[in-house]
C-alpha cells in the first residue's frame, strides 16, 4: 500500500466518523431540503399563473399554508382532543375485553398468563420514571423541527444560490453532471412529495368516511393516523390499522371484521392503483428497498430516520441511476 492509497483510506475513515458524529445535523439539513422542495413545488405552481417575484410567492404560499393549517386546526383539533380523551377512557375497557376473550378460550390460557405478566403493575410502574425522558425527547424534536422549518424557508427563498454553491464545490469536469443530478433529484423528490400528499389525503378522507358509515368509535382520530402513516409505506398502513380495529372490537367482532375488510380494500387501492398512478412519472420504489431503508434508518436514527427514509431513498435511487449506472456501468467496456 503506497502513501496515496493510505491517505485516501484515512480520509474516508475520517469522513465516515465525522458523518456519524454529525448525523443529527445532517438529518435536520436533509429534512429541511425535503420541506424546501415541497415549498418550491407550490411556489412554481403559483409562478406559472402569476409572474410574481420569488420572495412574494414564498410569502403568499406560507400565509396560505398557515391560514389553511389554522382552519384545519379549528375544525378538527377540538374533535380530535375529545376523541383522544375518549381513547384514554376506552383503553382499560379494551384491555379488559381482550383479557376476557383470552380467558374464555382454553387454548389461549398461556397467552393470557403472559399477557397479565406483561401488563402487571411491577412492569408498568417504571413507565412513570421514563415520562421525563420522553418529554425531553419531545422538546428536542420540537426544536429540531423549528430549525428544520427555518432552514427550509431560507432554502426555498433562494434555491439557485444554494444550487450554484453545490455545483461550485464539485470538480470542474463533473459540474455538468452534478447540475443534471440536482435537477433530477429535485424533480423526483418533488413528484414523490406531491404524489404521497395526495395519496395520504385520499386515504384519510376515505377511511374517515368508511369508519363513520360503519359507526366505529373515534373515526376521525383513526382516519388521521391512517392518513399520516401513509407516508411510511409497508410498515405504516399495517400499524395504522391497529387503532380502528381495536376500536371496532369494543363494539363487536363482526364490526372489527368489517373494518379489516375496509382497511384491506383501501390499502390495496392506495398501494396498487393510486400511488403508482401518481408516481408513474417520477420514481418507482421497490417495496423491498423501501422496507430495508425504513428498518435500517429506524435502527440507526429512530423515528426521524423512519420518516425520512423514503425521501432519502428517492434521492439515492436517482443518484445511483445518474452516477453509477450511466457514468460507470454503461461505460464499462
Amino acid at each position: 500500500m503506497n502513501a496515496r492509497t493510505l491517505l485516501v483510506a484515512l480520509t474516508l475513515v475520517v469522513l465516515a466518523l465525522l458523518t456519524w458524529q454529525l448525523r443529527w445535523v445532517l438529518l435536520v439539513l436533509f429534512g429541511a431540503v425535503v420541506l424546501a422542495v415541497a415549498l418550491d413545488v407550490l411556489i412554481e405552481k403559483l409562478q406559472d399563473h402569476l409572474s410574481w417575484p420569488r420572495p412574494l410567492s414564498l410569502a403568499v404560499v406560507l400565509v396560505v399554508l398557515l391560514l389553511g393549517g389554522a382552519l384545519v386546526f379549528q375544525l378538527l383539533v377540538p374533535e380530535l382532543i375529545t376523541q383522544v380523551q375518549e381513547l384514554g377512557n376506552l383503553v382499560p375497557t379494551l384491555m379488559t375485553k381482550l383479557k376476557s376473550m383470552l380467558v374464555s378460550n382454553p387454548r389461549l390460557m398461556n397467552l393470557e398468563e403472559s399477557f397479565a405478566e406483561q401488563f402487571s403493575w411491577d412492569r408498568i410502574q417504571p413507565l412513570g420514571s421514563q415520562l421525563l425522558g420522553v418529554a425531553g425527547g419531545a422538546a428536542n424534536s420540537l426544536i429540531q423541527l423549528l430549525l428544520m422549518s427555518l432552514l427550509a424557508v431560507l432554502l426555498a427563498l433562494d434555491p439557485l444560490s444554494h444550487r450554484q454553491m453545490v455545483i461550485a464545490a464539485t470538480p470542474r469536469p463533473a459540474r455538468q453532471e452534478m447540475a443534471e443530478l440536482l435537477d433530477q433529484c429535485r424533480l423526483a423528490l418533488g413528484g414523490w412529495l406531491a404524489g404521497m400528499t395526495i395519496s395520504a389525503s385520499s386515504v384519510f378522507v376515505l377511511t374517515w368516511a368508511g369508519l363513520a358509515l360503519l359507526k366505529v368509535p373515534l373515526a376521525l382520530l383513526s382516519a388521521l393516523v391512517c392518513g399520516l402513516l401513509t407516508f411510511v409505506p409497508t410498515i405504516g398502513p399495517t400499524a395504522a390499522s391497529l387503532l380502528p380495529l381495536a376500536m371496532a372490537l369494543l363494539v363487536s367482532p363482526l364490526l372489527m371484521l368489517q373494518v379489516l375488510v375496509l382497511r384491506l380494500i383501501l390499502q390495496n387501492l392506495e398501494a396498487f392503483l393510486l400511488t403508482p398512478l401518481l408516481l408513474r412519472r417520477t420514481v418507482n420504489l421497490l417495496p423491498t428497498v423501501a422496507l430495508m431503508a425504513q428498518l435500517s434508518l429506524g435502527a440507526l436514527l429512530g423515528l426521524p430516520g423512519v420518516l425520512l427514509a423514503l425521501p432519502l431513498v428517492v434521492v439515492l435511487q436517482v443518484g445511483m441511476e445518474q452516477v453509477v449506472v450511466k457514468q460507470i456501468m454503461d461505460r464499462w467496456a
